[in-house]
């Protein structure tokens, strides 16, 4: 009698045993196609730091930093890697819809004109009397206007072709057009791959030394999940920071994650467009002061301000609708040491 009894308490134990909580699953979107500058977000998956979080991410390629926005907005992803500046656009008029900031990546703005160096424009008010190309609706030329009248440039005197973003640097390299309104993390490599000296043969007007200094990419959820699961914001705001602060030490960690989620990219370009965006987008003098991720409200405010002029919104909505703090990792925890290796 004794084993039937043994077994009997061992099925009851079984049933009455609590399930292992499941992890909960994040659809996340990137900005673009896997690039060098998404390092973060394949490291976090690849060495299991959102599953140390209880997360289940599943990542998937993007349409475009502004994209992220629209696409969290639909209810079809929950999270992923934008541009802030297109959370102010949408929040402006859906402020119930738009999603949040919790985790700011990338702390100047990778808006810019770029030329020939042997056009001779030194300045922007040497744009005078050229012909820029540009994308419909990007925020480089969404913002131009901004950017001219900051500048004192006369925008009668500036000539302004729509080409799509793929025509740019070859018109720009054939001459057909004086300079192209970019977005620099993009256009430098696109440079690269056309076999051009983007630092020799090129000048760059980078919109955050001529007065419009905005933030740009960085980590935002739906206001869905941050009502209803904060505990997986906080941990996805955990372990992307982590391996954001990791990848600034070891550049070749955040490679080997690139590779491991897509090896068909080109390993040697994309390695330089991760050590060009923590060189040129990340690492400041601000992000030294209040640690990798968080922003200054003064500043968001200023740029919440250029973006309703630029895009001609409604309102002007409170740095508090933009971006939360809430999640952030102790100031220690978020300090950015970068070497390049």
């Amino acid at each position: 009698m004794l084993k039937p009894l043994l077994a009997a308490l061992a099925l009851g134990a079984l049933v009455s045993a609590p399930a292992a909580a499941a992890d909960t699953k994040i659809k996340f979107t990137l900005g673009w196609k896997t690039q060098g500058s998404d390092a973060a977000f394949m490291l976090a998956k690849d060495k299991g730091y959102f599953k140390e979080e209880g997360l289940d991410v599943q990542i998937d390629q993007g349409e475009g930093s502004g994209a992220t926005v629209t696409r969290i907005m639909s209810g079809a992803w929950d999270a992923g890697f934008g541009d802030v500046n297109a959370i102010i656009q949408n929040a402006a008029q859906r402020p119930d819809a738009a999603p949040v900031m919790v985790y700011q990546m990338w702390n100047r703005p990778p808006f810019a004109v770029v030329t020939k160096a042997e056009a001779g424009v030194k300045s922007p008010k040497d744009l005078e009397g050229k012909t820029l190309g540009g994308a419909q609706g990007t925020p480089t030329t969404r913002l131009i206007s901004v950017f001219a009248k900051t500048n004192g440039v006369d925008m009668e005197k500036v000539k302004l072709s729509n080409m799509a973003p793929n025509l740019q640097e070859p018109m720009l390299i054939r001459g057909d057009i004086d300079g192209a309104m970019v977005f620099t993390l993009t256009s430098y490599f696109n440079l690269v791959l056309n076999r051009q000296d983007p630092d020799k043969d090129y000048r760059w007007l980078n919109f955050g030394d001529y007065g419009l200094d905005l933030y740009s990419n960085g980590m935002m959820v739906s206001r869905k999940l941050l009502k209803e699961n904060p505990k997986a914001v906080a941990g996805l705001v955990k372990a992307v920071n982590r391996a954001a602060i990791e990848i600034g030490k070891d550049q070749e960690a955040g490679m080997k994650a690139i590779e491991a989620y897509d090896n068909l990219v080109n390993l040697a370009v994309e390695k330089r467009r991760l050590q060009f965006a923590y060189e040129k987008l990340m690492v400041s003098p601000e992000a030294a002061e209040i640690g990798l991720g968080d922003i200054k409200d003064d500043r968001m405010k200023k740029a919440i301000d250029i973006v309703v002029q630029g895009y001609g919104l409604p309102r002007a909505p409170e740095p508090s609708e933009i971006f939360s703090r809430e999640f952030l990792p102790a100031r220690a925890e978020r300090e950015l040491v970068y070497t390049a290796n």
